[in-house]
């Protein structure tokens, strides 16, 4: 049995609270989750570093709202960026240091500046359930039982017979004496012991270092789920989202305005459980998984069941959709490579509620698969060795793909994935409804299609989508519940192409709404519903209308929207 672990931070933790308002920032926005070593690199030695993302800001954002030359992205996430001994720098060595092979603190510092002159926020992975093996405070309890670094770790003199869920133990020999440490993800990741107060004021030390001293924007939490180990129990325990409620509360005390994010690699069941009152937002995993699976199935049952959820059970747009990230295979390659269908998924992730994260390279359709190495490759900038993203050796293999799957031919092509992921994003923030807007789920004729209405206030649009990779003739749009004030409405394309039939909502639902007579395979549309300009007047004898009626005898729809909210 474990040994139970109380949590000290429980007697002086804030109390259960309404979830935060999110930042103002967030609303409409797109976040870019970025592997700094595959990015691209300044001076060429192969390695991705800080001056080379800045020098490719403006692909990201070029801080002109107007322009459609830039991703149009309004954070970018960075995975670890402080000192590690490792490639991907999960097992920090020093907390309050910029990786040697990335840069300097100064660099950092240079990159906080040029990202915000073109509003883009920077979210700094986190990482809090353990340190390096390497960390000097690690080296010193393993070496020195009477260390006062060794209450930070967790010890046992035997091996403890607790097995984790997938019958493995998490206990590890120590290289110095017969010993055992605790380790949940590998001998190199000890464990940070967070009944220790030291811990947990040191943990809050590190986030004040980097909100204040090096000006990030909040940070995107690794892996919370394990922080604390209760009795039996290794994930999801009340000491962890104790931990959790405290370090926000602290977070927020210092820049109010920060963002944080979660990882909780687990379904929507688990996930409600960090809610409402411990991080602004956390990666909805199972709606990834659901909308990767009905693109590449052609089948749309349950698509939808894990938004539904999310926006019935926690805060509306407390979570962070998205495709896939650093951990798992890309979207393109789990799409058996068909570019149509990663085109798909793309405005399936981009008119979802919540605040959307894209993994670099997503947006040109990048591939990879397992081992983790081949998840994170440097980045595809042009046909040329390197791919242009270095002028050296390359630290990985690249993708075998690279002279085709490129930015630079990708900017040729008005039709491309890269242009489509910019068009969408710049969209979102446009557009309230998508911005901001509940989404209502609608029945489809045919279970190869898809469709529902986000709506905010007087702003309304639909989205339909063929997700087959065969054409689907006359496709009919209902809804269960009222969506929208009764009349008829003009749709207009949002994305161009062929134009929609109008719309006649009765009694305020859909009944059978067809807006086209051939959905193509693997299209999709984003619908926006507009008043009727030309409406057929209800005779008012004897009457004159007065006030919002005013208009041929019908109240104005976007008004009756208003009033309805």
């Amino acid at each position: 049995m474990l040994p139970r672990l109380a949590l000290v931070i429980i007697a002086v933790a804030a109390p259960a609270a309404a979830q935060q308002r999110l930042p103002a920032w967030t609303r409409g926005a797109t976040c870019y989750e970025i592997f700094v070593r595959s990015f691209y690199d300044s001076d060429g030695d192969g390695i991705g570093d800080l001056k080379g993302l800045i020098s490719k800001l403006d692909y990201i954002n070029d801080g002109d709202p107007r322009s459609s030359r830039s991703l149009g992205a309004r954070c970018i996430w960075l995975m670890p960026v402080a000192e590690s001994p490792s490639y991907h720098g999960y097992d920090v060595s020093d907390y309050y240091r910029v990786h040697h092979e990335y840069g300097t603190n100064a660099d950092f510092h240079r990159l906080i500046g040029a990202a915000h002159r073109r509003g883009i926020r920077v979210l700094v992975d986190m990482v809090l359930n353990h340190a390096s093996a390497k960390h000097p405070y690690f080296q010193a309890a393993l070496r020195d039982t009477s260390s006062p670094y060794r209450a930070w770790f967790r010890w046992s003199a035997t091996e403890p017979p607790d097995l984790n869920p997938w019958g493995q133990s998490n206990w590890r020999q120590s290289p110095v004496r017969d010993e055992w440490y605790y380790a949940f993800f590998c001998c190199n990741m000890p464990d940070l012991n967070y009944s220790h107060p030291p811990v947990v004021a040191e943990a809050k030390k590190i986030a004040r270092f980097w909100l204040d001293d090096m000006g990030a924007d909040g940070f995107r939490l690794d892996a919370i789920p394990y922080l604390v180990e209760e009795d039996n129990r290794i994930v999801h325990t009340a000491g962890t989202h104790a931990l959790l409620r405290d370090y926000e509360t602290y977070v927020r005390s210092v820049k109010p305005d920060a963002f944080t994010v979660g990882e909780v690699s687990d379904n929507t069941d688990a996930l409600v459980g960090y809610y409402p009152d411990q991080l602004d937002s956390y990666f909805a995993f199972e709606l990834a998984d659901s909308i990767v699976s009905a693109v590449r199935t052609g089948s749309a049952r349950g698509l939808l069941l894990p938004v539904l959820r999310l926006q019935r059970d926690v805060p509306f747009g407390h979570w962070s959709p998205f495709l896939r990230n650093h951990d798992q295979p890309r979207t393109r390659t789990e799409l058996g490579g068909d570019m149509a269908r990663t085109r798909l998924a793309a405005l399936l992730l981009l008119t979802m509620p919540g605040l959307p994260f894209v993994y670099y390279g997503e947006e040109i359709g990048m591939t990879g698969s397992k081992p983790d190495e081949r998840l994170r490759t440097p980045m595809q900038w042009r046909a040329a060795a390197g791919a242009g993203f270095t002028r050296g050796t390359p630290w990985a293999r690249l993708q075998d793909d690279s002279l085709a799957t490129t930015v630079e031919a990708q900017e040729r092509d008005p039709h491309s994935l890269l242009r489509f992921y910019r068009r969408l994003i710049h969209l979102r923030a446009a557009n309230a409804a998508l911005a901001s807007g509940k989404l209502l789920p609608l029945t489809t004729s045919d279970a190869a299609a898809t469709a529902y209405l986000r709506r905010d206030g007087a702003r309304v649009v639909i989205v339909i989508a063929n997700l087959s990779g065969k054409p689907l003739r006359n496709v009919s749009l209902t809804s269960v519940d009222d969506v929208m004030p009764p009349g008829s409405f003009a749709v207009r394309s949002l994305l161009g192409g062929i134009s929609a039939a109008p719309l006649r909502a009765t009694g305020g639902r859909l009944a059978g709404y067809v807006p086209f007579p051939v959905l193509s395979p693997l299209e999709g549309h984003i619908l926006e519903i507009l008043p009727n300009p030309n409406p057929t007047p209800t005779p008012t004898p004897n009457a004159t209308p007065r006030g919002p009626c005013a208009r041929g005898g019908h109240m104005d729809w976007r008004l009756i929207l208003q009033l309805s909210h």
